[in-house]
């Protein structure tokens, strides 16, 4: 079973900070927990390097917009690379060979059903958002999000009929043929739509060189928007002659966005695909804004957080690790370094790390340690609670088997992504609170045979938690297993641990 994944396509304007990496590590996340299934994914991700505001700001920097884009794109492609982002393909908007023949190839298909025709435009125009907005969208004249006044814009363009499509994407939306996560953001579409009208899809190519000419009518550029989407398409070869790719994997499982592009996405995207008479993407997944003192990171306001230096100090794993259990998957977020490194000492150093590493410790000393008997294993219960889930006085094994790994299974399958990793850590923390409840430590000594039982539960419980990791902090995962000489294959079933030795996994850091 395939399974096709993107992110949204980073605008090149400047360099990426901690928002961007956000949108990477969790449609980096549920595309290692779709592999882990068994499913064929395709993971894609790229840049978005056309448009007004690229050409701007290659002008100040003294650039052409091609350098300007290629020298932006290292930037992007490193934070992948250090970050782990397992994905399969990197799409450029203006790669003439990969992108071109499939945005050109769009435009002609939406040509073809009569719903281009060109006309009159007055409007405003945000270069932030790189498109059109309204009197509405404006606090005291300046556009809310980027805090800068639009430009008045009077301009012969070419039109996409929208309103002709909107029926059947408000039908498709309410029928969950088009599943948006979370719900509520759905309810936003609906109302979006209510106010859906004809879009501006060209600008004049005398305001707009930097970007793909309107196929037959070279005075114009492709609306930025209507190129970009195209990426999601163009990457697996529609418009090109080996479209292999294409329909081995399209429709998309899911696009991955921002809160703030949801409009093209789930509106202007889908009016787009039903012109062409192409399939409809089956889920869209939005998340919230990861903020700085209550504001969204913009460059535009200069309230970025860079990640380079983060990934720098505490390591991919630690970065991955708090933008997955620490920022909502699906709502505004706080950041801060503070909190962040409160987090790395006593979540994972403290937590986790140590948690790890006396287990290690107590192991040691008796080798193998192989299943216990289902009646040993009841000696020692599991302790009653983990946060909302009820678990009754049973074997810890059976506790993991029978209710934990059941519920992370329907938490990733919701997408519910900080629940999922939070449920991993919060059994590490009642891992802490057996040894104390049975006094481990002193087992060793008092009764080995015990200790051998509790010690294996441990071990045990520790391995499904590297099972559950793997998604999230792949590198932190595999140690973990490895020094428990535990295969990590979801449907293994352990039956003996071996302590090897002890990694380091998470350094103390100064503050």
């Amino acid at each position: 079973m395939k399974f096709y994944i993107t992110t949204s396509i980073p605008y090149l304007n400047g360099p990426p900070h901690l928002g961007h990496t956000l949108e990477f590590v969790q449609t980096d996340a549920i595309a290692r927990y779709e592999r882990l299934q068994g499913k064929d994914v395709f993971f894609l991700t790229g840049s978005d390097e056309h448009g007004a505001n690229i050409a701007r700001s290659a002008e100040a920097a003294k650039k052409t917009p091609k350098e300007f884009v290629d020298s932006g794109v290292i930037f992007f492609a490193n934070l992948l690379k250090k970050i782990n982002i397992s994905n399969d393909d990197f799409i450029r908007t203006s790669d003439k060979e990969r992108h071109w023949p499939g945005a050109i190839s769009l435009w002609e298909h939406l040509k073809t059903a009569g719903d281009l025709y060109t006309g009159p435009y007055r409007g405003l125009y945000c270069a932030g958002h790189e498109a059109f907005i309204t009197e509405k969208d404006l606090v005291n004249g300046v556009c809310e999000l980027h805090k800068k006044s639009p430009e008045e814009v009077y301009e012969e363009n070419y039109f996409f009929k929208l309103s002709k499509y909107v029926p059947k994407i408000k039908e498709a939306i309410m029928r969950d043929t088009i599943k948006i996560f979370p719900e509520f953001r759905k309810t936003e579409v609906i109302h979006m739509l209510e106010e859906s009208e004809d879009v501006s899809f060209s600008r004049p190519s005398k305001d707009l060189s930097w970007g793909i000419p309107v196929p037959g009518d070279d005075t114009q550029t492709m609306y930025v928007w209507c190129d970009a989407l195209s990426n999601y398409i163009s990457a697996l070869g529609f418009g090109s002659h080996d479209r292999t790719a294409f329909d081995a994997y399209w429709p998309a499982d899911m696009h991955l966005i921002g809160k703030d592009i949801i409009k093209f996405h789930a509106i202007f995207w889908p009016a787009m695909l039903m012109s062409a008479k192409l399939p409809l993407p089956k889920a869209i997944f939005v998340h919230g804004f990861i903020n700085t003192k209550g504001e969204k990171m913009s460059k535009s306001t200069g309230n970025v957080a860079d990640p380079f230096p983060l990934i720098e100090k505490y390591g991919a794993d630690a970065v991955r690790f708090y933008l997955l259990s620490q920022v909502s998957t699906f709502h505004d977020s706080d950041f801060s370094e503070e909190h962040f490194h409160d987090v790395y000492e006593g979540v994972l150093v403290s937590g986790l790390g140590n948690l790890l590493s006396r287990t290690l410790k107590m192991m040691s000393g008796f080798g193998a340690i192989s299943k216990p008997s289902p009646e040993k294993l009841l000696q020692y219960p599991f302790l009653k609670h983990i946060d909302s889930l009820e678990i009754e006085e049973t074997a810890v094994s059976l506790a993991v088997d029978k209710i934990i790994l059941p519920e992370y299974h329907a938490c990733m399958e919701r997408h519910e992504l900080q629940e999922a990793i939070n449920l991993a850590i919060n059994l590490s923390k009642r891992l802490d609170e057996y040894i104390e409840k049975y006094k481990v430590y002193k087992l060793i000594k008092e009764n080995p045979e015990g200790a051998v039982i509790t010690l294996w539960n441990l071990a045990y419980a520790l391995s499904s938690i590297a099972v559950m990791l793997k998604p999230f902090l792949p590198d932190t995962a595999e140690k973990i297993l490895n020094a428990l000489d535990a295969d990590s294959a979801l449907e293994k079933k352990w039956t003996k641990f071996t302590a090897k030795e002890v990694p380091h996994l998470f350094p103390r850091i100064e503050k």
